[in-house]
């Protein structure tokens, strides 16, 4: 007994001197702190050599061969298994990021909240983020496991290097985790996987017109930058492929144009900076020339430059099909009981085609934008600052009679196309409107002239000439209106500045549009600005709402459209009919029954004591609550947060939502003490921070 005891703790001696050994020559420390492996999850060691393998779905399983030798590809391999044999997709391969460093205007608006800057007129420099492998740690999580390795750095930026694996999926994310101690500062990233030999045979993506393109690699050049659709570009071997995409809204920085700025490349020496063959993703650090913000990366905060992978062995074809299942292939997917509905956009059809006298389409391409995005019902903001909204009279009717018969041309049975603008007068700041039908209206009241005429062409016309008679307008018609980009842009200090006004007190003001905008890499969701706002107003004691807008100008074919669009569902069984009114719309977002989404989260249900969104639940004396939400989702589940107030203090019930896989479908039930509390309402969040949000239900 004595010799075996004796002879395992020789071999066990000799192990850890090997392990030395191994730590000595490669400089690593291997650290497996909080390690515990989920089902299906298996971890080993050899040599330089750090082997893990995760459950891929149907019996099948990915696995990461990772050197943790430096000077050495970070990726030996990168495989997928079928039928319980390994199939090598690519090899030799590291995740390379570059890092673009701007400054950031925090003093002639709204600090962080800004959209008025124009971060590539300014000083800024782009350097290459090292990775010098210093240590591994590896945590499990519910459904995923984290690889963290430190030694990431580039000028004024230090942190460390995260691969998230994804139960369920030959999916996982790679991200350089970042932060900076230098204040002002705006930041944009490019990133992809670079070999120093070739590593891949050929190259596949959907062009913009949905069409997928394949091009060898015979004779490899420099790198190429490629305006593509799904945001994805593949890489193929004789054994599978690899597809390297964004994450869909959260890479995506806002603009007042969804222009497809190229945001994939593949090829040698990458922007001359990244020594290799690679494929990854990219940002045009000009934007669309208009106001460029980047992305905000305030002191100490943890940006994530990060991008996703996904295997396949079944072809680029194939694979492309998988990755546009996370987007229901870029498009809003149908909800039984709701009715998609989207605002805010600029497009001037009006003024720059039909009153311009250039040829009129039966089916102009922006209408087909709409229809193959799965919207329903579009709030558009036309004649911003093209038009005449103060008169002559005779112009201003013609242009809004116009844009009626327009808009009652374009619709039908399963598509709204209804008139709105976005006046910018009478109220202060910014702000959209929305009549239930076509409504005469001139923002100009001359002295004498009444507030309502009427003639034989357009009925009623009114002349508003303060902001009493556009309350009054709203009234009469029974209109609404909101703050747009509410804190940001021309909105900068509304609706704070005008929160007592009789206007923004009284039920024809709705309250404010959510858009994604500032960006920020640290957030796990997105849009923090008027989700903030939102509580604001429900500690004010106002029953107001926030819907999502898009705020954009040109819609076409070929725009990255939906990384920067949004969505409002709308709880209607049936789509309202262009000629006799939309009322049901209006009534639909004054009543609360509606949910915002950019997509890859829904909402279709959610309860407080058995009450739903927009109506008032009873709390009871010991505050306890049953609340319950029916989501459902194609990337993995992160949170949800039951977001509440009490009129001064809002308060987060973070509700972990990792042990979720992809692709699903739950009704999820809380307890939770309200007590004291008058408001409530729920956000969920997705792993690629694409989410969805409630309007509030009151507690009384």
């Amino acid at each position: 007994m004595r010799v075996k005891k004796k002879s395992y703790l020789v071999a066990a001696c000799l192990f850890l001197i090997g392990l030395l050994l191994v730590d000595m020559a490669s400089a690593q420390v291997i650290k497996q702190k909080k390690f515990k492996t989920s089902p299906g999850v298996f971890v080993s060691t050899t040599g330089t050599r750090f082997t893990i393998t995760w459950p891929t779905g149907q019996g099948n399983n990915g696995r990461l061969v990772l050197n943790l030798k430096n000077d050495e590809p970070l990726f030996s391999s990168i495989e997928l298994s079928k039928s319980g044999v390994y199939q090598t997709i690519i090899q030799n391969v590291d995740p390379q990021f570059i890092i673009s460093e701007g400054k950031r205007d925090l003093v002639s608006q709204n600090g962080w909240n800004i959209f008025f800057d124009k971060v590539p007129l300014k000083p800024h420099q782009s350097y290459k983020v090292e990775f010098h492998k210093k240590d591994i740690n590896l945590n499990s999580s519910g459904s995923r496991t984290v690889i963290t390795m430190g030694g990431v750095a580039a000028p004024n930026f230090n942190g460390d290097l995260q691969i998230t694996l994804y139960n369920g999926q030959p999916l996982f994310n790679i991200a350089a985790v970042v932060s900076t101690q230098k204040d002002s500062t705006a930041i944009l990233y490019d990133a992809g996987l670079v070999g120093k030999h070739l590593p891949v045979k050929s190259i596949s993506y959907s062009d913009v017109y949905e069409k997928l393109q394949t091009n060898d690699i015979n004779q490899p050049d420099t790198a190429k930058n490629i305006a593509v659709k799904y945001r994805t570009i593949i890489g193929t071997n004789d054994k599978g492929s690899i597809a390297v995409f964004p994450a869909p809204h959260q890479y995506f920085y806002p603009l007042d144009e969804a222009f497809n700025l190229k945001f994939v490349w593949y090829g040698n020496n990458y922007r001359q900076m990244l020594d290799g063959f690679g494929i990854g993703v990219r940002q045009e650090l000009n934007g669309d020339k208009r106001y460029v913000p980047w992305f905000n990366a305030p002191p100490g905060t943890k940006q994530r430059l990060n991008f996703f992978c996904l295997l396949g062995i079944s072809g680029a074809p194939a694979l492309l099909t998988h990755v546009k299942q996370f987007t229901h292939n870029d498009s809003y997917k149908p909800l039984p009981g709701y009715k998609t509905m989207a605002s805010h956009f600029h497009n001037e059809f009006i003024m720059s085609v039909v009153l311009k006298g250039k040829p009129v389409p039966d089916s102009p391409s922006f209408v087909k934008v709409f229809k193959r995005l799965g919207v329903n019902i579009v709030h558009l903001a036309e004649f911003h600052y093209t038009a005449h909204p103060k008169g002559p009279d005779e112009q201003r009717l013609r242009e809004l009679k116009t844009l009626f018969e327009q808009c009652a041309r374009l619709s039908s049975s399963n598509f709204l196309l209804l008139p709105g603008e976005e006046p910018n007068e009478f109220f202060g700041g910014h702000w959209l409107e929305f009549f239930p039908k076509p409504v005469y209206w001139i923002m100009d009241r001359k002295q004498g002239t009444p507030f309502e005429t009427t003639d034989a062409e357009h009925g009623k016309v009114y002349h508003i000439g303060d902001k009493n008679d556009m309350m009054k307008l709203l009234q009469v018609e029974n209109g609404l209106a909101w703050t747009a980009h509410a804190r940001t842009k021309g909105s900068t200090g509304f609706p704070d500045a005008y929160k007592k006004e009789d206007f923004f007190l009284s039920d024809r003001f709705l309250g404010a549009a959510w858009k994604a905008m500032p960006a920020d890499l640290s957030q796990p969701r997105l849009g923090k600005r008027v989700l903030d706002l939102m509580d604001d107003m429900n500690n004010w004691g106002l029953h107001k709402k926030v819907l999502s807008e898009a705020d954009l100008f040109s819609i076409e074919p070929e725009n990255e459209m939906y990384a920067h669009m949004n969505i409002n569902y709308l709880k209607l069984d049936k789509q309202p009919e262009y000629k006799q009114g939309w009322q049901p719309v209006l009534d639909v977002l004054q009543q609360g029954k509606f949910f915002s989404a950019t997509g890859e989260v829904l909402i279709e249900d959610f309860k407080i004591n058995g009450r739903s969104s927009g109506q008032t639940a009873a709390l009871p004396a010991n505050g306890q609550c049953h609340i319950s939400f029916k989501t459902s989702w194609t990337f993995p589940l992160n949170f949800a947060e039951i977001i509440s107030g009490d009129g001064k203090q809002v308060y987060r019930k973070h509700v972990n939502l990792d042990a979720t896989k992809a692709f699903g479908n739950q009704i999820f039930s809380v307890t939770e003490n309200l007590k004291g509390r008058k408001w409530a309402r729920l956000e969920i969040w997705d792993a690629a921070a694409d989410g969805a949000f409630t309007q509030t239900i009151w507690l009384k």
